[in-house]
């Protein structure tokens, strides 16, 4: 075990993410335990390279995130979790952030939780305006302090307690390429869908008519969106469609049923 390690527990969840997880887990190294969930779908070299960096390794079936997110963190046997997506890297300035703010005297007793600013690299940039940043995300929390809310596909952590935030940034290589961003977009569209429709969410003319158009100008134009040239236009482009492909499924299933309901008796 390295001396050196921080009381943390680095929680990774993967699916089909081996482009990306080594760096993943490297970037991870001042962590005292690694654990690292795969998708029982995944298909690539994922939990190989999972096996060879980390603590501990589970293959587990992927229930959503809010479920996967809260299985992976329970696993979790150090003082602080820290929750990473594989294809997320941890900056060597925000692992500098991290140690010296859990090992800062009595820092355990007073801060709940700490955000870390997650910043994008898509189609050959660093996106730095729009709806993509800034993005804090609270990822390093206090065990037992936590939980994981909201609706899928997108859970987040939430703490009882002081939260701050952490200097450096969480690198997010989030899509190979334009066709995969649009491939999971239209995964995570449907999930979005279905855990409205649980939720007794109906759809509304307003919503396919409104609200896209109105996530584009507020990406683009409000946030700046612009100033990221072309990648910013197509990350607004992008987030207005799914908006509307959200909306769209939800009123498919809404007259339809979920796809269970379409597949039993």
């Amino acid at each position: 075990m390295n001396a050196a390690a921080l009381p943390i527990s680095a929680c990774v969840m993967t699916c089909d993410d081996d482009a990306t997880l080594e760096s993943c887990l490297a970037s991870l190294g001042f962590c005292r335990e690694i654990i690292v969930v795969v998708d029982s779908k995944s298909r690539d070299r994922s939990e190989k390279i999972a096996e060879t960096c980390a603590s501990r390794v589970v293959v587990h079936a992927y229930a959503g995130d809010v479920e996967q997110k809260r299985f992976t963190t329970e696993l979790a046997a150090e003082d602080w979790v820290l929750s990473v997506d594989a294809d997320e890297v941890v900056s060597p300035q925000l692992a500098g952030a991290i140690r010296d703010a859990v090992t800062a005297p009595g820092r355990a007793d007073e801060i709940a939780g700490f955000e870390m600013n997650r910043v994008a690299y898509h189609l050959g940039r660093w996106v730095r305006h729009g709806d993509w940043h800034p993005d804090w995300k609270l990822r390093l929390f206090r065990r037992g302090a936590y939980r994981w809310v909201g609706h899928n596909p997108h859970g987040r952590a939430e703490v009882d307690g002081e939260v701050r935030r952490l200097a450096g940034d969480l690198l997010h290589y989030s899509f190979r390429d334009f066709a995969d961003q649009l491939a999971r977009i239209d995964v995570h569209t449907s999930q979005a869908a279905e855990a409205l429709l649980a939720s007794g969410r109906r759809p509304r003319l307003s919503d396919l008519v409104l609200r896209p158009p109105a996530r584009f100008l507020r990406s683009y134009l409000l946030k700046r969106g612009f100033l990221d040239g072309s990648v910013g236009f197509v990350v607004a482009a992008t987030i207005a469609w799914s908006v509307f492909l959200k909306y769209a499924k939800l009123r498919e299933l809404t007259r339809t049923g979920t796809p269970d309901d379409r597949t039993s008796g």
